[in-house]
């Protein structure tokens, strides 16, 4: 398999929820799971069956975050030597240029990426565009509705 590459800040969330999901949420499914095993006849029992399912779900994502953490490639930016180059895990400030609006998005992994909060996967277009780019570049975007330009305004290792 692939490394997958992620941010610190993104190995740590996936360690906590992993942590959570063991410690907490498997300990409480498997209460409910005797706790309805208790009111008899397994095969019309809608709580053991409810739980037996959320149990499934708990164990596969405890085994998918698993294998992501055994697969990462952790990147840390506070260590990278600031080159001044979009790179993954970089805090980018950008101007559209035929809007003028100004966005910052920070380039992470996948799992890590939420759009709500200008975190851009390092798989998306926009991020891949901006790869390897350098402040006042400018940079033309393929996007579903057309191409767009941006100028790299400010690259951040923070």
């Amino acid at each position: 398999m692939k490394p997958i590459p992620m941010t610190l800040r993104g190995a740590e969330r996936l360690r906590e929820e992993l942590d959570h999901l063991k410690g907490v949420r498997r300990p409480k499914i498997i209460a409910d799971i005797a706790t309805a095993r208790e009111h008899g006849d397994l095969k019309e029992n809608a709580e053991y069956h409810a739980a037996r399912e959320q149990q499934g779900f708990c164990e596969g994502r405890i085994q998918e975050i698993e294998a992501k953490l055994s697969n990462a490639q952790v990147i840390d930016i506070m260590k990278m030597p600031a080159t001044g180059r979009v790179i993954f895990g970089a805090t980018v400030s950008l101007m559209n240029l035929d809007t003028d609006e100004e966005q910052t998005y920070r380039i992470v992994g996948d799992d890590e990426a939420d759009f709500k909060q200008n975190l851009i996967s390092v798989n998306s277009p926009i991020a891949r565009g901006l790869i390897g780019k350098e402040q006042d570049d400018v940079v033309v975007i393929k996007t579903p509705g057309g191409d767009v330009e941006f100028e790299v305004l400010k690259v951040e290792y923070i």
